[in-house]
This record gives structure tokens, sequence and C-alpha cells, in this order.
């Protein structure tokens, strides 16, 4: 859905994106990590153009971003910021309908589309009329990303989305975001500095510095094959939760054992992370889950220390 080719950009003599490429699959979650100043959220701009590159070329969904106007170009991506952008004089609705209303759809379209909007991103209806700042940060976020998603676009952008929220609104908006059917069909780019982050939510994590990618890989393939000593200096203090977010249950099938017990809960898919499992295990207060393998129906029954004593063996079989 997206390819980037030899992408660079100049800031007179600061090179702040120096000459790299990625592909984005379509329907992938791509994070760009790094800290600040390496030329992550520069990539992002470039992507719709509201930066110009210096070097290189960029393809969304086979066409070259230049052969379009920006404008036309950006009404096809959504996109994100962290401080929401939304427009102080215009209401909740009038916010969320703003491309809607470029594109000219009509009134119970758009209406439609807002009602279904506000639903699924737990928006109360009685929020229509108000202003921005009546709003929590969580709720402004929110509308941003309504807003972001009121075309329905393929590729949606993501600027730092959650920065500018407190830790337990961040949290709980990010479980959210992950769980929301609207943006399990969407191609993400999304720029974050937060480790954690990444972690939770991408398929693939490009790790920057100094402009240029370090590593481009998933979550565990930054973990257990780092591309060189930054990419372990860089998650080092983090690493043990990583791991538990980075590893599948069905990445630990085959050392798993084959038990039942009585105690077993209604079936979950292997695919969930072991982090995932060790919390539907510790707060529903479950002292074993049921896990189905989708590829064959296998099932498996797991208590919460043999799945921490089969995720430390594989643990140390990675380090080996």
């Amino acid at each position: 859905m997206i390819k980037v080719e030899n992408l660079s950009k100049n800031f007179g003599a600061v090179n702040a994106v120096d000459d790299i490429s990625f592909d984005v699959a379509e329907g992938e979650k791509l994070i760009l990590l790094g800290t600040s100043g390496c030329g992550k959220t520069t990539t992002l701009k470039m992507i719709n153009r509201l930066i110009e590159p210096t070097a290189g070329k960029i393809k969304v969904n086979g066409e070259s971003i230049d052969q379009q106007s920006p404008e036309q170009l950006r009404r096809g991506i959504g996109y994100v910021l962290q401080n929401t952008g939304l427009f102080p004089h215009y209401t909740v609705a009038e916010n969320i309908a703003v491309v809607a209303q470029l594109l000219r759809w009509d009134k119970k379209r758009i209406a439609d589309r807002i009602h279904e909007l506000m639903q699924k991103l737990h928006l109360p209806a009685g929020y229509l009329d108000v202003y921005p700042n009546q709003l929590s940060g969580g709720q402004q976020q929110r509308v941003g990303l309504a807003r972001a998603l009121m075309a329905d676009p393929p590729v949606l952008l993501m600027d730092e989305p959650f920065g500018a929220l407190d830790p337990v609104t961040r949290f709980k908006i990010r479980k959210e975001f992950k769980d929301l059917d609207e943006l399990k069909r969407k191609t993400i780019v999304m720029v974050t500095h937060d480790v954690q982050e990444a972690f939770d939510l991408a398929d693939r994590i490009c790790l920057m510095d100094k402009g240029r990618i370090v590593q481009n890989g998933t979550p565990a393939e930054l973990l257990f094959k780092p591309a060189d000593d930054f990419v372990i200096e860089f998650l080092k203090e983090q690493r043990l939760q990583l791991e538990f977010k980075a590893v599948c249950v069905s990445d630990l099938w085959e050392m798993l054992p084959s038990i039942s017990l009585k105690e077993q809960t209604a079936n979950i898919s292997s695919h969930i992370t072991v982090w995932e499992a060790l919390e539907i295990l510790t707060a529903q207060h479950k002292k074993a889950l049921s896990v189905i393998r989708p590829e064959n129906k296998e099932i498996k029954t797991i208590t919460f220390d043999q799945l921490m004593h089969t995720f430390y063996q594989y643990q140390n079989n990675k380090t080996v």
C-alpha cells in the first residue's frame, strides 16, 4: 500500500531524513519509533506531502504521490495529530464532517457516518453540538480520530496520537484503538517515541536514529535478532515486559504441555500475546485458560505457572 524509496529530507546542512526505504503492506500497522529529532515525524509528513522530500520516491497504492495534488492526496489519507488539530470554533459534529463536506457528501450520509463513528469511539451523541474546549483530552483525541476516519480512507497516518494524554487515559484509548474494528482493515503508519506503545500496536517497527533506519522488523525480531548495539541499548530498560508483548502463545505452542483441567475457561486464540494471556489469567482470576490454535483447531489448557515456565524456557532458547 505504501512504498518509500531512497527518501531524504535536508533542512540546510541538516539531514533530517537520510536515504531511507521501507514498504507497508495493505492492512499493516507500521510504527516509526525513535527519540526526538530522529526524523520519524518528517518521514510521516512527507507521505501526505505536508513536507516535500529533497530526494526519493513515495507511492501510495501503486501511484506516485507527486502525480496528484496535495489536496487530492490528503483526502484519501486520514491524519491524526498529537494535539488533535481540532478547529476550536467548530462543534464536534462540524469538526468530524470537514472531509466529507469537501467531498460533497449529502447531509444524510454525513449524519449517518458521524453517528456510526460516535458509537464506535464511545462518544455520547449529546456531544455533537459542543466545542472542543468543553471536552477532556481523551474525548478530543477520539473526535480527532473520528474526523480522520470519516471518509473511510484506506491509509491512516498518526503522529504521536496519544502523546498529550495522561498515562491512565493514554492506556485506555490505546486499548480501544487496538480493538477497534474500523482500524483493523486500515494501513497505518504511526509515529511514537514510546517503546511500550510501539510494541503494543505494531505489526512491524522501523527504529530510527539520526535520520536513518537502524532496524526494520517485527517486535520479536528487534528483541531477539537486534541489528546492532543501538537496538539492544534502546530496548534494554524495558526488555522483559516487551518480550511478554512480542511473543505470542502460538510461539510457545510446541513447548506447552498437553493437559486438560476442569478449571478451563472459554477458548481464546493462540495468536494473543503472552502478556494478554497473563492479563486474562490475573485480571479475571482464572485458574487456567483453554487456548485454541486456529490453524488445526488443537486445544491446550494452560495455567499461569505453566505459561510463565514455558515463556522463560523459550526466552532462554532465544538468547543461547
